[in-house]
């Protein structure tokens, strides 16, 4: 069981053997850390010689960048729990010994302070005499003090021991691969792009490897507004400023000597295309072709080519069958749909049960197939849509109402009210819209409570509000939680053209009067997408439902 909040992992082995043995270091490290784990290498340490070591600048080699990428990779494997960050402070050619008090081979001459405050040092360093466990955890907790501001009583594990029992197990991986020990090529001024939604192993890559490469400037351009508009489930991507704000956090901790710009991304190019002083763009196997472009653009503008470093895409280890090869910020966001993103707030106005999930989406995303899919699971389907029938039925309140206001030439010959007529009406006219709806609105409302009452008296124990107004119409009141159904507005031209035999620019017209997915998803507790596969939505409704507080409702139901 993890008994830490934030550690930080001080590496002492020789960068030949490192990269190998980082899984199983990791692992062990997650046994006792749940947040955050920090990496510090010094290959090479000493803990056992008798004199209190101290830190010493690294130079950056090619080995490092292989290392960094693995640590990475191995992350997402064993520990995707935890926010792993390689610290890059000491991570740079040895300076010329200069003046003041500060020692000239001395990266930390105070120590660096981190946004999450450890509370434990854990190293791999391998202890020959057990006797010596007690000088070499003094002497590590001091080491660590001298480099980071950690937390009052910081204690400190020695993970050799486990590491010791791989290697009697025949587990302990050898190194098959030629290392490159020499000096890694270093630029002035670097530039990265991309979306980097919900910070993941690959992105810290990019931006390790990049901060290795620069030695003044890092400029990141984040992708924002038209640049996410083709991105898969962009209702899901964090805000461009909570996207910055952790770019930032990362990049203080990894290398604050770097001066770091982050810049919004409008286009593909963004500044690496204008700025003079640029010397390296940072790409994958993949994006390759865009620094090419960079390149192109640059000579279009009488400037220098950038040099193009290319970094290993990582391998998604957990990858589905509608995720990416890759580790990506796509395949995050899918695993969110069907999850409470959310809690909801409580609602004490309303009886415990039945439980009431509210249904919502645009036109053409798929409800009543989810809805189909919460009946079969024993919840009561309430569909709003076939409740404003109801209320349009001769002889009812709003049927009356709805003639005062609109006049009798919306009738049919047998006296139902023609709704295209209705419609017409009232489209493009924002307040005869309103006057319709504040009429027919709490019409359905009052059915939808009745609905609810008459599950209740039945003894059911969950009941879906299907409507694709609930947010609109002020319905949220009516339910418990609420859940957003999404897809890809081109997705839902395609099905409401097919389904309804309408034109695309009806179609469009049709959900430009709704509330956008981007809006609901702000209400939403969850989030589902029928944009894939008819199984693949009903993995998601299943795991929607077998929450607790589900359960036990439909388990009222059944019983």
């Amino acid at each position: 069981m993890s008994m830490f909040s934030t550690g930080i992992l001080v590496l002492t082995s020789p960068l030949q053997t490192l990269p190998l043995r980082i899984a199983p270091v990791l692992s062990s490290a997650a046994q006792l850390v749940d947040r955050t784990l920090y990496v510090h290498l010094h290959p090479g340490l000493n803990l056992t010689s008798g004199t209190q070591p101290r830190p010493v600048f690294i130079s950056p080699v090619v080995d490092l960048s292989t290392l960094i990428t693995r640590l990475y990779n191995n992350a997402a494997d064993v520990c995707g729990h935890l926010d792993v960050r390689v610290l890059l402070t000491n991570i740079r050619a040895q300076p010329a010994a200069g003046g003041g008090n500060a020692a000239p081979n001395c990266p930390f001459p105070t120590p660096q302070p981190l946004f999450h405050s450890p509370d434990v040092v854990l190293t791999d360093f391998a202890l020959q005499d057990p006797h010596q466990s007690n000088q070499v955890q003094q002497c590590l907790e001091k080491y660590t003090g001298h480099c980071y501001v950690c937390g009052p009583g910081i204690s400190s594990v020695l993970l050799h021991p486990q590491l010791v029992e791989l290697q009697e197990k025949g587990d302990e991986p050898k190194c098959d691969q030629e290392q490159k020990a020499g000096p890694m090529e270093t630029y002035s001024d670097v530039v990265v792009g991309g979306t980097f939604d919900r910070l993941h192993g690959a992105h810290k890559t990019l931006l390790s490897i990049s901060c290795l490469l620069a030695n003044r400037r890092f400029v990141i351009g984040v992708c924002d507004q038209a640049m996410l508009k083709k991105k898969v489930l962009k209702e899901l991507i964090e805000p461009y400023s909570v996207r910055v704000q952790r770019l930032q956090e990362f990049l203080q901790d990894t290398k604050p000597s770097l001066q770091v710009e982050i810049l919004p991304l409008e286009d593909p190019f963004g500044v690496s295309i204008v700025d003079p002083l640029l010397k390296c763009i940072v790409v994958s196997e993949e994006t390759r072709k865009g620094g090419e472009a960079v390149n192109r653009k640059r000579a279009e503008n009488d400037l220098p080519p950038l040099v193009l470093h290319e970094i290993q895409v990582l391998k998604d280890a957990h990858r589905n069958e509608i995720e990416e090869e890759k580790i990506s910020s796509s395949s995050l966001r899918s695993r969110l749909l069907g999850t409470l993103l959310n809690p909801p707030k409580g609602s004490p106005h309303l009886p415990p049960t039945p439980y009431v999930i509210g249904l919502t989406g645009s036109s053409g995303s798929g409800k009543s197939s989810v809805a189909k899919q919460l009946e079969v699971l024993g919840a009561v389907r309430i569909d709003c849509d076939k409740l404003g029938h109801e209320v349009y039925q001769p002889g009812a309140h709003c049927y009356r109402r709805v003639l005062e206001v609109f006049g009798s030439e919306i009738l049919n010959e047998d006296k139902t009210i023609n709704r295209r007529v209705l419609a017409s009406k009232v489209f493009g006219n924002q307040a005869r819209l309103k006057c319709l709806t504040d009429i027919v609105w709490p019409e359905i409302a009052i059915l939808v409570k009745q609905a609810v009452n008459q599950a209740r008296k039945e003894g059911r124990g969950v009941c879906v509000v299907d409507a694709a107004v609930l947010l609109e119409a002020g319905w949220i009141d009516l339910v418990h939680e609420v859940w957003v159904i999404i897809i890809p507005e081109e997705e839902a031209v395609t099905r409401i053209t097919e389904r309804d035999g309408v034109s695309k620019e009806d179609a469009l017209c049709r959900l430009q009067s709704q509330w956008p997915s981007s809006k609901q998803v702000k209400y939403a507790n969850v989030v589902l997408s029928t944009l894939w596969e008819s199984e693949v939505t009903r993995k998601q409704v299943r795991h929607s439902s077998s929450r607790q507080s589900f359960h036990e409702a439909v388990a009222c139901n059944l019983n």
